[in-house]
């Protein structure tokens, strides 16, 4: 009774940490999406320099190709693990233990390849000036978007003010996606009537806080760790279940005690006297001539 209420315990542990792997893995995808485009936009406009490599460094472990796919797997995995926990199935949990322990050593050593602190400083945001100029050209379309997507993305202006378009480019007044309240032609008119209408602060201090890290990805790195820990947990839990359903399921041994307690039948032992007489009727038809021939010898005497 003990043990199956042990495994009942074990059961329900293994379907809220399957539960929990599907939640977590569905958050990272999620995140991981939401850091991709910023990050791209990010890395167009740092290409060639130390910022790209500070970027790369610093969002590598969580939006690499690697990473997704342990995601997805994790997914999978967690459903055979919530069909064998169902079934009590051996050859399920036994993959499930095993696919967990190489999703583990996998993150285990991304965390510990890209662990590294990015080597950035402030006066590295200048060296964006240097695309500045080439924003609008047809050749440079995708330098355009990026710029755009990221002004309006993080709320900024230039580099380190709206005036670095001036300065930098043959423009009159900065992009459109430098309003606070965009529209075409709205620039132009904040450039003539009311700067406020334009973000006041440059994209550069942006950009080096993205770069050192946001609240992302410190959700992701918290969630990393915490799909860790539950990993050791489910991993240490599959392993006491599949050592309580390998002994339910064993065959008694021949040697033990139990097996030695045996009812013998009065047929197996013809040495031990039988309480049952199958011939009772021979002996009792037998017996008044054995009375007879009793009588006989005692008159003869």
């Amino acid at each position: 009774m003990a043990r199956e209420d042990s495994v009942k315990c074990l059961r329900c542990l293994l379907y809220a940490l399957n539960f929990l792997f599907w939640l977590m893995a569905l958050c990272v995808l999620g995140v991981s999406a939401c850091l991709r485009d910023h990050l791209n936009n990010v890395l167009t406009l740092t290409a060639d320099t130390r910022l790209e490599e500070a970027a790369v460094l610093t969002y590598s472990p969580v939006v690499h190709p690697v990473v997704i796919a342990v995601c997805c797997f994790l997914i999978i995995v967690a459903m055979v693990g919530y069909c064998g926990t169902l079934k009590c199935s051996l050859l399920l949990l036994s993959w499930y233990f095993g696919s967990l322990m190489v999703i583990f050593c996998v993150e285990l050593a991304s965390g510990v390849w890209t662990y590294d602190e990015p080597m950035v400083q402030r006066s590295d945001m200048i060296s964006l000036k240097s695309r500045m100029p080439h924003f609008g050209l047809q050749r440079y379309q995708w330098l355009t978007h990026a710029w755009n997507s990221l002004q309006t993305e993080l709320k900024c202006c230039g580099v380190i003010y709206f005036t670095d378009w001036l300065e930098m480019t043959e423009m009159e007044w900065p992009p459109d996606s430098c309003c606070s309240n965009q529209y075409p032609g709205c620039a132009r008119n904040a450039h003539y009537h009311d700067l406020s209408d334009l973000y006041q602060e440059g994209c550069g201090p942006k950009i080096y806080s993205f770069i050192r890290g946001t609240k992302q990805l410190q959700v992701l790195r918290f969630l990393g760790v915490s799909i860790g820990v539950a990993q050791i947990l489910a991993m240490t839990l599959t392993v006491t279940l599949l050592w309580a359903l390998y002994y339910d399921h064993k065959p008694p041994d021949p040697a033990s005690p139990d097996s030695l307690v045996h009812t013998h039948s009065p047929a197996e032992d013809p040495l031990k006297p039988s309480h049952s007489h199958p011939r009772a009727p021979e002996a009792w038809a037998n017996a008044p001539a054995n009375g007879h021939t009793q009588f006989e010898m005692e008159q003869l005497s």
